[in-house]
């Protein structure tokens, strides 16, 4: 074992006579345990908040949406085939929707609700994986999808029968313009977690959308879903430079800018909460390596009258520095993992989906976050025992063997 390295071992296992370092030390772990905690998990649920809200958005919705300024799009079968010839390597599947407000009756109680008439198997599938009561099955035109907070409020389950009442072509009711209404099944029930699609949104097939809004083999959407969302903005200009008037392309995170805004806005804050966690860890390391070489001081003055070279003492002090830093590192890490654990599997904290979008607190625990955190706090904690090290290096033999 290297001189600097046992001498510190030594610092570190005798401690008969160094009850104010160990308090000292206990602090200083204690501060670097909370801030590598704190930072891990803030973070990790950052993260999933991200992660969780693009994945229900997109099971839901589109990548890239295209929308008209007038009612329906016109011959939208050309627009279809010329932008899967443009996009036909990036793009997952592209399909046309109907998109429309009605009101949705049961026998006591109405609500408003959001019409998405669908035809494409594939978006079928991302929002069966959501279903929690019935199935998703469109075997015929009366079979409509709703949320679980909508149904609650309805008082209905899987096998309801339900009416819709929708205005016939966007026209307002008169004696000779009746509202349309028709009569649906529940045929499932799905949770996304999110208020926005649990509360107002109702899924039936294209077809049955078209006859329920009088607009019989018209579309006013169509939604593309691309294979990664990594070239969007690229693409949806591409998109774009295709389309004529009434036609426009808009992005998911255009379209719910607000939750991703949102998102951004609560990341902000996090440079400033790593920073003020970092100078509290490096207050504390050079504070207990400051008492470490007051306390030491005799025993530095042993050391430099035996020979001992000034870079000796200052890696003894930083020996101790990787001490403190490693166990609070480690402390911190298993806090963090311990609590995210018991909030994903007790969900213990709720949070209301009116004001974050979902039911539940998302934790994304990935070992990159563990490893950043962990990496930049030994970093800075070993820069900040250079300083209580130099210090030590200053000490006078004479002066020290003195000390009392």
């Amino acid at each position: 074992m290297k001189f600097p390295l046992f001498i510190s071992s030594r610092y570190i296992l005798s401690n008969k006579d160094s009850r104010l370092l160990n308090l000292v030390s206990i602090i200083t772990i204690i501060g670097i345990t909370l801030g590598v905690a704190t930072l891990i998990i803030a973070l990790s649920v950052l993260n999933g908040f991200e992660k969780t809200l693009t994945q229900k958005i997109t099971d839901f919705d589109s990548h890239i949406k295209i929308s008209s300024y007038k009612d329906v799009l016109p011959n939208y079968e050309f627009y279809i085939r010329k932008i899967e010839s443009r996009l036909e390597e990036h793009i997952d599947f592209i399909s046309p929707s109907v998109s429309k407000l009605a009101i949705i009756s049961s026998k006591k109680y109405k609500e408003g609700i959001n019409i998405k008439g669908l035809s494409d198997l594939k978006s079928i599938d991302k929002i069966k994986s959501n279903i929690i009561s019935g199935n998703f099955n469109f075997d015929n035109d009366s079979s409509l999808i709703i949320g679980k907070t909508l149904a609650t409020k309805l008082f209905i389950k899987v096998g309801d029968r339900v009416t819709l009442f929708a205005l016939n072509n966007d026209k307002l009711p008169s004696p000779t313009d009746l509202p349309n209404i028709k009569r649906f099944t529940i045929a499932g029930i799905f949770e996304s977690g999110m208020a926005e699609y649990d509360n107002m949104i109702g899924f039936s097939s294209l077809n049955a959308a078209q006859n329920l809004f009088s607009i019989p083999n018209e579309i006013n959407g169509i939604d593309i879903k691309l294979k990664s969302v990594e070239k969007i903005d690229s693409l949806t200009n591409l998109v774009r430079r295709e389309l004529k008037y009434p036609y426009y392309a808009r992005t998911i995170f255009e379209t719910h800018r607000n939750i991703f805004t949102w998102i951004e806005l609560q990341k902000k804050p996090i440079p400033i909460i790593l920073g003020l966690i970092i100078i509290v860890a490096v207050f504390n390391i050079i504070s207990a390596l400051l008492m470490l070489v007051l306390e030491k001081t005799n025993a530095v003055g042993v050391l430099k009258s035996l020979g001992a070279k000034s870079n000796q003492i200052v890696r003894i002090f930083i020996y101790q520095g990787i001490y403190l830093t490693l166990i609070g590192i480690i402390a911190g890490n298993f806090l963090a993992w311990m609590l995210m654990s018991i909030q994903l599997k007790f969900d213990l904290i709720k949070v209301p989906s009116s004001v974050y979008f979902v039911t539940h607190v998302p934790i994304e625990m990935t070992s990159e976050i563990f490893m950043i955190i962990s990496g930049i706090t030994f970093v800075l904690s070993m820069l900040s025992a250079i300083i209580p090290s130099y210090f030590a290096t200053k000490i006078n033999p004479v002066t020290a063997l003195r000390f009392d």
